[in-house]
């Protein structure tokens, strides 16, 4: 086994055809052609050729395309197009970074449109001796994805229209009951990115990463019900399961490995050790085998 198969089971050769979603020559999504056909009826919003999907206005942006999305987001649900609830949580729409986005759109639709998203993963630690220990999560039993499986300590996603300090300060308290003051000793460490296909369609994900150092005296307490328990490993043991295993949510692989490649855990000797610097950061957007 090796970590390096988690970075290319977040990033696999895509055979499938995905449609551009091009708006003034910048790539902002890849739609499914099937997902295409349910969009057609809302051709006074986009536009339709054989190679790409458009805007029927280009220039049409900012609120009032937001709301033609939440209207085209709300539609599809009520059509079972989309199977899951819109969760009036904001994403960007944005070809590059989370401040370039011409509108917004739910985050329920982020797969299916092919939207590059954007998360924060927290990596808490306990320095015992000089001896490294990590906190990881369970995750509930109950969660639509990964149930049962490890976690990082603390993982969200971003939504649009909050700042990166306000919302990591609200995924500590929601997720391992920290307080606002010791959220703020986070440090952030650089982000990560991956480009996978899932049920819904094409996923390019970043993750903003962040390593913090806790005091021996805390225990996370989970308020949301995203976890079940939390755990706190010695960091070869959790190195152990992520190389050996697939017990942990599938992104959270990456945040660990890249953990350990900036502590020195894995070594410049390991083979892969280059493939993995260059695995964890890819190019958002760009399908492994189509582009």
């Amino acid at each position: 086994m090796s970590y390096l198969r988690h970075i290319e089971a977040c990033n696999p050769v895509i055979t499938e055809r995905f449609v551009p979603w091009e708006i003034n020559g910048q790539v902002y999504g890849w739609l499914r052609p099937s997902f295409i056909e349910h969009l057609r009826q809302f051709d006074q919003l986009f536009a339709f050729s054989d190679s790409q999907v458009g805007l029927s206005n280009p220039a049409f942006q900012g609120e009032a395309l937001t709301a033609e999305l939440t209207d085209v987001v709300n539609t599809l649900y009520e059509q079972g197009v989309l199977p899951h609830k819109p969760m009036n949580e904001p994403y960007p729409l944005t070809a590059g970074e989370r401040d370039e986005a011409i509108a917004e759109i739910d985050r329920v639709a982020a797969s299916h449109f092919g939207l590059r998203s954007f998360g924060q993963h927290l990596n808490g630690y306990v320095n015992y001796n000089g001896r490294l220990l990590l906190w990881v999560g369970k995750r509930a039993r109950d969660r639509a994805i990964f149930p049962g499986a490890w976690d990082n300590m603390v993982a969200g996603g971003l939504p649009q229209g909050i700042s990166l300090e306000e919302n990591l300060i609200k995924e500590c308290q929601e997720e391992a009951g920290m307080s606002a003051a010791l959220a703020q000793q986070a440090t952030y460490v650089g982000s990560i990115a991956y480009n996978r296909v899932n049920a819904n369609g094409f996923r390019p994900d970043v993750l903003y990463c962040y390593d913090i150092e806790l005091p021996a005296t805390f225990i996370p307490q989970n308020t949301d019900g995203e976890v079940e328990s939390f755990h706190l490993m010695p960091v070869e043991d959790v190195l152990q399961i992520v190389r050996d295993t697939d017990d942990f949510k599938l992104n959270c692989n990456l945040v660990i490995i890249d953990f350990a490649l900036r502590h020195r855990l894995i070594s410049e000797d390991d083979p892969d050790y280059r493939a993995l610097l260059a695995g964890l950061r890819q190019t958002p957007g760009v399908m492994n085998g189509l582009n």
